[in-house]
């Protein structure tokens, strides 16, 4: 059966109804790990599983690049860096569907236009709220910013931590993970490139 997150209807709640392979599939997964899904706990977490992945997975019904359509081109001859740091995402893992959680650093050097600061943050959101890994995840958010606001320069920093390797596996709680996306002017310019890490802390 191909069930499609359209699909789904609104249940008598005002929450959407979950498909029953969906749910069979999360009982399933329960009795596996050896629990049982008719107690009394567990018995309506298979609803509450299946729903709270299509609100961990909302970004798949977004376009993030819609965000940045409107821009603002009297900005008084500022030509500066637009910085901002410190932006709380979470995301999940495609390999484990672990999460995944952090901040990202969001800079561009405007050419002739500057966009609303908190659209940065909901391009930044549309694409973690997807399985990912952070690798895609910078990149993609530096190209978007690239692509349709065109400025002289993009950086996209992330750092966050990985449940799939703090909470299982090798183990190792307090271990993070930083990635860059450094494009035009901080890419190829030293100096600049120097300004806007310094900017953002790190």
């Amino acid at each position: 059966m191909n069930i499609q997150t359209h699909d789904f209807q609104m249940a008598g709640d005002g929450k959407p109804s979950v498909p029953e392979p969906v749910e069979q599939a999360i009982r399933t997964l329960l009795e596996w790990v050896g629990d049982d899904p008719e107690r009394e706990g567990l018995r309506d977490t298979p609803k509450r599983v299946a729903r709270a992945w299509l609100e961990y997975c909302q970004g798949y019904q977004e376009d993030p690049s819609a965000h940045l359509t409107r821009t603002f081109e009297e900005v008084g001859g500022y030509d500066e860096i637009v910085l901002l740091r410190d932006i709380p995402f979470h995301s999940h893992c495609e390999h484990h569907m672990a999460p995944i959680i952090g901040k990202a650093h969001i800079a561009y050097l405007p050419r002739n236009r500057v966009v609303g600061i908190s659209k940065l943050a909901r391009v930044l959101h549309g694409y973690a709220r997807r399985l990912q890994i952070q690798e895609r995840l910078t990149t993609e958010v530096a190209e978007c910013i690239w692509h349709h606001l065109q400025p002289q320069a993009v950086a996209v920093v992330i750092q966050a931590s990985h449940a799939c390797m703090t909470a299982r596996g090798v183990n190792t709680p307090g271990v993070g993970m930083t990635t860059s996306c450094m494009m035009g002017v901080f890419r190829d310019d030293p100096a600049a490139r120097k300004e806007v890490m310094s900017l953002m802390g790190i």
